[in-house]
């Protein structure tokens, strides 16, 4: 008995928002679970996975200048290392200007590998960012067809319409559009949030190759700093949704 009792209290509040919502609520209501599920897979995949200029990665740029160039450590380290792609990016950096890679080439490679290792939240931003425009449309259709209701009520009552009669489809009107404004306005906000999250990142793996590949006048030897790179070249621009990612050129 107490089972029964309790299911009915957690069906109760879902019931409740679809009578006074209408059918649109259901789609509101699988927005908002998407969008939690989104945002919580996110903020994971931001933890283990988001490139992270951290203390490691400036050791191990630290004592491969000291040493002069040479090759740069290969241990794994702890997991949350291995998960760090701007480890794998900054060594790669490291062991191409040692060997005195072309550094066209070099560039070219970087900027792939930082396109690469920010792709991992470009699915889960865009989803929030349709959620984000999505609610408050699907807010608007629910008030459009709270006052066809409302309307049609008034066309098929002989004289004149009472208020209860009214007031069913305008209630279901208001609570629509209040729900994906509801909706809309915190997804929106996230998103706006995971944006500047990954401009960040971009800009911080950006200065950290740059960093390393305009170490190469000092400890790369003198084959690789007559290296084809050009003064005043860029590197090419990766597609990224939010912001091109680049790695410049070292001075050569």
């Amino acid at each position: 008995m107490p089972e029964s009792t309790d299911l009915t209290s957690l069906e109760s509040p879902l019931q409740n928002l679809v009578a006074m919502g209408g059918p649109v609520m259901y789609v509101l209501i699988g927005l908002a679970i998407l969008g939690v599920l989104t945002f919580f897979y996110l903020t994971l995949t931001g933890a283990l996975f988001a490139p992270r200029s951290g203390g490691r990665v400036r050791r191990e740029v630290a004592q491969w200048r000291q040493s002069g160039g040479g090759q740069p450590p290969t241990s794994s380290g702890s997991f949350l290392a291995r998960c760090n792609p701007m480890l794998s990016l900054s060594r790669r950096a490291m062991t191409g200007v040692s060997k005195g890679e072309p550094m066209d080439a070099l560039r070219e490679n970087l900027a792939q590998g930082a396109q690469k290792a920010l792709q991992p939240f470009e699915a889960p931003l865009k989803i929030i960012e349709v959620i984000a425009a999505l609610a408050p449309l699907l807010g608007l259709l629910g008030t459009v067809m709270g006052m066809m209701e409302a309307f049609s009520a008034m066309a098929t009552t002989e004289g004149r319409a009472s208020a209860s009669q009214l007031s069913g489809g305008i209630y279901e009107a208001l609570t629509t559009t209040a729900a994906g404004l509801v909706i809309a306005i915190p997804f929106a906000a996230i998103a706006a949030w995971a944006e500047f999250r990954l401009r960040r990142l971009n800009s911080q793996m950006n200065e950290r190759l740059l960093d390393i590949l305009n170490a190469a006048t000092v400890t790369a030897p003198a084959e690789a700093r007559q290296s084809p790179a050009r003064q005043g070249e860029r590197a090419p621009e990766a597609r990224e949704s939010y912001q091109p990612t680049r790695v410049a050129h070292a001075a050569g």
